[in-house]
């Protein structure tokens, strides 16, 4: 594989796009806008100066990076010389069944389809193609070039050939890649989202505030970061979406998404991107801010 092709620039768009031209890949980043396609590229070059204020990267690399990137409004320009498409557009299902019909008229027969849904059946989006053999999840962790997890989730049609290509790619990137079957969240959000929003129950009750319930999980069981502020990283939107597919597709009560929850996302609250969520975000401040909302 030498060229592919990454359909998004926002968050992990343009950090699935960062790693593979960081490793030498021609890399066509598309999105329907050039005002998107801008505000991916400018993250990347961010992302890539840290890298070299760190020096962990060298000027000479970082200018190699960014020569492998070429930005595209318009798929149908570079589907057909890809030899891998990874979709890491917006986690909805119709857009994502839309875009994968699309892909499958438009990529050569050889081209292998990955999504980078975090719960959306791989099954039901190969259905959506010609050529569910050749269709597959890549799960990258948020925020890509630092993350080292690829989950890598193989639908019910494909084939041991692809999984094998998209392990051995994956390692290609310095990531480790971890086979999983195509069941709803897969492993890694199966775990998490109920994990999230039994966190979210918790405040809901009463049982604690914000700051003491992120201080038990960080403190008590050695997480990075507490389940709140990782919902609020995450987008509170993108959990809701989450929880629904577990919940619909598993069929068990459990997984039913917090009503604070889906009021907060109701509300326009979505976390970090929208500035407010469990905490507050002021631009420019790295200082953690309970939302007034939660303050007591």
């Amino acid at each position: 594989m030498k060229n592919i092709t990454v359909i998004g620039s926002g968050t992990m768009g343009n950090g699935i796009a960062h790693v593979f031209a960081m490793k030498g890949f021609q890399v066509n980043m598309v999105d329907i806008s050039e005002k998107a396609l801008e505000k991916g590229m400018a993250t990347i070059t961010k992302n890539l100066d840290r890298m070299v204020a760190k020096g962990s990267l060298t000027e000479q690399e970082k200018a190699a990076t960014l020569a492998n990137l070429t930005t595209v409004t318009d798929i149908a320009q570079v589907a057909p010389q890809s030899d891998l498409i990874v979709e890491a557009a917006t986690e909805n299902v119709d857009l994502k069944l839309k875009i994968f019909k699309q892909l499958d008229e438009l990529a050569p027969a050889h081209t292998i389809l990955a999504t980078n849904t975090s719960s959306i059946s791989i099954t039901k989006i190969g259905a959506a193609t010609k050529r569910a053999d050749k269709v597959i999840g890549m799960h990258f962790m948020n925020p890509v070039p630092v993350m080292k997890l690829i989950e890598v989730i193989r639908g019910y049609n494909t084939t041991d050939e692809v999984t094998a290509q998209i392990m051995d790619l994956s390692k290609q990137l310095g990531k480790i890649p971890v086979e999983v079957n195509d069941y709803p969240g897969f492993v890694a959000n199966r775990i998490l989202m109920p994990m999230i929003n039994e966190a979210i129950i918790t405040l809901f009750e009463g049982v604690a505030g914000v700051e003491e319930i992120d201080q038990v999980m960080k403190l008590g069981m050695a997480h990075p970061m507490g389940p709140l502020q990782l919902a609020d990283f995450i987008g509170l939107d993108v959990c809701l979406a989450i929880l629904h597919v577990l919940h619909d597709g598993l069929g068990n009560p459990k997984y039913a998404p917090c009503p604070l929850l889906v009021n907060m996302v109701t509300a326009g609250h979505l976390g970090a991107k929208s500035g407010s969520g469990f905490y507050t975000y002021t631009p420019g401040s790295k200082e953690l801010v309970v939302s007034p909302f939660f303050q007591k």
